[in-house]
């Protein structure tokens, strides 16, 4: 495959890509709002149109009982190795609003000082439109140019962002024509444009919801203040217990299936580059925070956490009123590491919190979705495919890391399909990914176009034992 063969078609098809992506970009479809379901279904129609467009021998919109499945494929081979390609056009919602620099479904590039090349701005642009628009993109480069050596199917979810929900029944139903040697996503970060990294590990995730119940109606805070319980101080009260004075969760038995990492382990995790500094002035914090013992790599990488997402209840309009609610709430979520079940981590967390409920408010805690830890081998042909990709396009061996997010997934596509993952992304941590001003750089939009074929030519070496 000629490098700058690869180079000259992205030059040529640089601002048709992104228009392409910008047109999808524009479409809002946020899976988690019953109101933009026809804006999700109209994006997968979207998806299906562009596949084939870049090329594919058949591409559909699979409905399920909630946001369709688009499926394509495109066959080389028969006896050629398979790559799945995984990614969703579902967003995040886009609030709150009034934070936003651009509205947040009308794309714009600006400069900003880690992207010089300019980067765009919209909900979704990374996470995970922009990286799914990659592979599309790449798929037409080797038809064009006539270097696709593997068979491709691409699996485009609607819920990714909702706790992919009906992908498991969806996959079951279609595992005889989701046969393939490895799944291939884009839908992670590197470590900074000069630093290429693969992640090897994702954490799980257990999401509850909680609600807790005073008075059967609002009350006058001054006629009933100090005799009646606050909802909302006493859900306060029971959030803060799940923290003890070291940032360790107290919830029993939350720790009993982590696997501790050697010292050996720890110190390899730990020579990433990493710039504390740097990384409090990106936030705008004076200190990082959390569990003691441990470094901001490892607490986002190798250690569970507890965290709450939202809390409300009460008056929150503009003005004052003196109000005594009757209810409080809030979403609470759990990142799991390897070997912690989101089942068992959702009952404990459940069997807790109504535990410390005092008797003067009852609790109601609903799980809503969840997800298992994974980690890689970086010694597959599909990690070590990657890894010399990305070495080929960067100049530079990438690092493998443990990644903080979730993708529950992944485990499922192990689970359902016996295939390992490659989490081959290239966006940054630093691109607001569901937050206000969203972005996903150029150069990274690009690079990945640049560095997926060079995967699939050298996954198709290792899987035919060339070296």
């Amino acid at each position: 495959m000629n490098h700058q063969d690869i180079l000259s078609f992205i030059e040529q098809h640089k601002e048709q890509w992104l228009e392409e992506l910008n047109d999808l970009l524009r479409i809002p479809s946020i899976s988690a709002d019953p109101k933009y379901k026809d804006d999700v279904k109209r994006a997968a129609e979207k998806v299906k149109e562009l596949l084939l467009q870049a090329g594919v021998d058949k591409a559909e919109v699979c409905p399920t009982a909630g946001h369709p499945v688009v499926y394509a494929e495109k066959t080389i081979n028969p006896d050629a190795p398979t790559v799945i390609v995984y990614g969703h056009y579902d967003v995040q919602p886009a609030d709150p609003l009034e934070l936003w620099h651009s509205p947040p479904f009308e794309p714009v590039i600006k400069k900003t000082d880690i992207h010089p090349q300019g980067a765009i701005f919209a909900r979704g642009a990374c996470d995970d439109k922009g990286q799914t628009m990659m592979h599309i993109n790449a798929l037409q480069l080797m038809n064009q140019l006539n270097t696709l050596k593997c068979n491709v199917k691409f699996m485009i979810e609607g819920e990714e962002e909702v706790g992919s929900a009906h992908l498991a029944d969806w996959i079951r139903e279609n595992k005889h024509r989701l046969k393939g040697d490895v799944i291939l996503i884009s839908d992670t970060s590197i470590l900074a444009n000069d630093t290429p990294s693969i992640d090897v590990g994702l954490r799980g995730l257990a999401y509850m919801e909680v609600e807790v119940t005073g008075p059967n109606r609002d009350l006058h805070s001054g006629v009933y203040g100090g005799a009646v319980a606050n909802p909302i101080n006493i859900l306060c009260k029971m959030i803060a217990s799940c923290h003890d004075e070291n940032n360790h969760i107290t919830i029993p038995g939350f720790y009993d299936d982590v696997v501790e990492l050697t010292e050996e382990e720890r110190k390899e995790l730990n020579k990433a580059p990493f710039n504390e500094e740097a990384y409090k002035k990106d936030l705008g914090i004076k200190e990082v925070w959390g569990e003691k013992g441990y470094t901001v790599l490892e607490r986002t990488g190798i250690r569970p956490t507890l965290d709450v997402n939202g809390i409300w209840g009460g008056y929150i309009g503009e003005g004052a009123k003196t109000v005594l609610p009757s209810k409080a709430y809030a979403k609470i979520s759990m990142r799991l590491v390897p070997n912690q079940s989101s089942d068992k981590i959702a009952r404990l967390f459940q069997n807790y919190f109504e535990s410390i409920a005092p008797a003067c408010v009852q609790v109601k805690v609903t799980a809503h979705h969840g997800g298992e830890p994974v980690v890689v081998s970086t010694k597959s042909e599909g990690f070590l495919a990657a890894s010399k990709a990305m070495e080929k396009t960067f100049g530079k061996k990438p690092i493998p890391t443990r990644g903080g997010g979730s993708i529950p997934i992944v485990a499922l596509f192990k689970k359902e399909l016996g295939l390992d993952s490659i989490l081959m992304g290239f966006g940054l941590d630093t691109d607001a990914l569901h937050s206000p001003n969203e972005h996903y750089g150029l150069f990274n939009f690009f690079k990945g176009i640049e560095t997926i074929p060079f995967f699939y030519e050298y996954y198709y070496e290792l899987k035919k034992g060339g070296k």
